[in-house]
């Protein structure tokens, strides 16, 4: 998600910088709001849309490795953290199911895809750590 990578490069932190003019900072802020909106819009689609790509992968791990890469990327863009944030999980997220899916890597060494899903399932767990911590007034279900 090379949006979630131009989010982090250019931060907010960023417009600190005094070599920057007001219209500048204005400039780079709409920029930023516009990169956001193309994340939302692109985690929505995908799952809006996982029913036309996400089943039609061969193997039950691709599977699910899609669902839940999909399922929490829009998560992550509907939660309350910050956009910077918000990019750096994304690009977190979409690390190991890049691996799998683009360098087909599910093709060229299947043995390496259990570990592509373990990887995002501890990224999801860390995920999920991060918002009981953030919220501690929900209660997990039991």
């Amino acid at each position: 998600m090379t949006v979630g990578s131009r989010l982090r490069e250019v931060s907010a932190a960023t417009f600190e910088d005094p070599g920057w003019t007001p219209v500048m900072r204005e400039r780079m802020e709409a920029e930023r709001a516009r990169w956001v909106k193309q994340l939302d819009e692109a985690t929505e689609w995908m799952v809006d849309n996982v029913e036309i790509y996400g089943l039609s992968w061969p193997t039950e791990i691709l599977r699910t490795v899609i669902g839940q890469y999909v399922l929490h990327a829009r998560a992550v863009m509907l939660s309350e953290r910050q956009d910077d944030r918000k990019a750096e999980l994304l690009v977190e997220l979409t690390k190991p199911v890049w691996d799998v899916f683009a360098a087909r890597l599910w093709q060229a060494n299947p043995r390496r895809l259990p570990r592509a899903k373990q990887r995002l399932e501890e990224l999801l767990a860390e995920i999920g750590a991060e918002a009981d911590r953030q919220n501690p007034e929900v209660v997990p279900a039991a």
